[in-house]
């Protein structure tokens, strides 16, 4: 406490969602288990995988319209530059903030925050979810060199240089900060994670699959339908492997084209669900056997990732399957709740990935139920959500203080 009151936070996040929807819920989970400080979160009133506007009820999340989009367009810039013109309206309304809390991965975001941070006279806290604009060069969306490019990575520049610190959500960019002269003490690592007790079902594993009407293997992914997350191996694996049921649950950019061609194609296994709420996602999870986190082949999601879906599958006590290779991918293997899903160097990630399914559909159910344990208890040591509160509560006292 600061002079006998409450800290106020200002968080920036355009795709934030509050719990009732399904997706990214990160700082809602983070912000509201903070003690000592107040926050409000700002973001847009469309779901960024499904496009569909949302409500939210809660005091501390208020949305400000955007327009949809449709694809990696103009559209998509615009929805990005109408939440920051809206966000700045929010912040110079409300009360002033000793924080603002800014969150990438589109940049206008932070922009937004620097503004109101040096208006407001507060200092600036700049969370960095993805290496942008590098990852979009890796994903073939902006040639490297080109004049936006440049634009963006002098911004990128800007914003690492005038933050008064950087959160990261994965360990691995140390060397790209550095890239940019960022000291090392200047950046905090909380990472994505998921709190266990969020994922305990009130559904037995009978009355869920029931519910889903599933039986044998089943594996699922829970997440973005997007061409970043590689979903095309999922259907291809599910090709090979007929004997196993697949659910994909959520919604994105990529959906209408996966369900198109898995209808085409009569890949009769693979079954395409709604996004659903986190307090729902346990029950489904309940009627599975494993959980799947796939990727596009990028050599920045091997060097660092820390992907939300990856901790609610161990959270929920479900073994994973993940392709993204790196360190991420040895440190689950050697907790015992993984399996090897990345294709060795210069092979096909299909032929891995569908391997990788058969060894695990193969296993006990007895040795499935251990390596669920293992991530379980993985994610309440080293990913939890109250585990990440408290580093980052110690984060906003720190800056107040400086």
């Amino acid at each position: 406490m600061t002079h006998g009151r409450t800290r106020r936070v200002l968080v920036l996040n355009h795709f934030a969602l509050p719990r009732s929807q399904g997706g990214g819920t990160r700082h809602v989970e983070l912000f509201g288990r903070l003690s000592g400080w107040s926050h409000l979160i700002v973001a847009g009133n469309r779901n960024n995988n499904t496009q569909q506007k949302f409500e939210s009820t809660s005091p501390d999340f208020v949305t400000v319209p955007v327009p949809s989009y449709a694809s990696n367009g103009v559209g998509r810039m615009l929805n990005w530059a109408t939440y920051a013109v809206a966000a700045l309206s929010v912040g110079f309304r409300r009360p002033r903030p000793d924080v603002v809390y800014a969150s990438s991965p589109h940049l206008l975001t932070p922009l937004a925050g620097w503004v109101l941070a040096k208006v407001r006279r507060a200092p600036l806290v700049l969370e960095v979810r993805d290496l942008w604009p590098r990852s979009m060069v890796e994903l073939g969306y902006l040639a490297e060199g080109s004049h936006l490019h440049r634009v963006l990575v002098g911004l990128e520049r800007f914003l690492y240089r005038s933050a008064d610190r950087i959160v990261a959500v994965a360990a691995g960019w140390e060397r790209h900060f550095a890239s940019f002269g960022v000291p090392a003490e200047k950046v905090i690592l909380i990472t994505n994670g998921a709190e266990p007790d969020d994922f305990t079902p009130k559904l037995t594993r009978d009355k869920a699959r029931a519910q889903l009407g599933v039986d044998g293997f089943v594996a699922v992914y829970a997440g973005a339908h997007g061409p970043a997350n590689g979903l095309d191996l999922i259907l291809d694996s599910a090709k090979q492997l007929t004997d196993c049921t697949f659910l994909l649950v959520g919604d994105g950019l990529d959906k209408a084209r996966l369900v198109a061609r898995a209808r085409e194609e009569r890949i009769d296994n693979v079954r395409f669900l709604d996004a659903v709420p986190k307090e729902k996602l346990a029950d489904v999870f309940a009627g599975c056997d494993a959980g799947l986190h796939t990727l596009a082949q990028a050599e920045l999601f091997k060097e660092a990732m820390s992907p939300n879906k990856l901790y609610d599958y161990m959270a929920a006590r479900l073994p994973v399957i993940t392709n993204v290779g790196g360190e991420l991918e040895q440190r689950l293997i050697a907790a015992g709740c993984a399996v090897q899903g990345s294709p060795p160097s210069g092979e096909s990630s299909l032929p891995s990935l569908a391997a990788a399914i058969r060894n695990l559909a193969d296993r006990s159910v007895d040795e499935r139920a251990t390596m669920g344990a293992h991530g379980r208890d993985y994610v309440e040591e080293h990913a939890s959500r109250t585990v990440m509160a408290a580093r980052l509560e110690q984060l906003l006292d720190d800056v107040v203080r400086k």
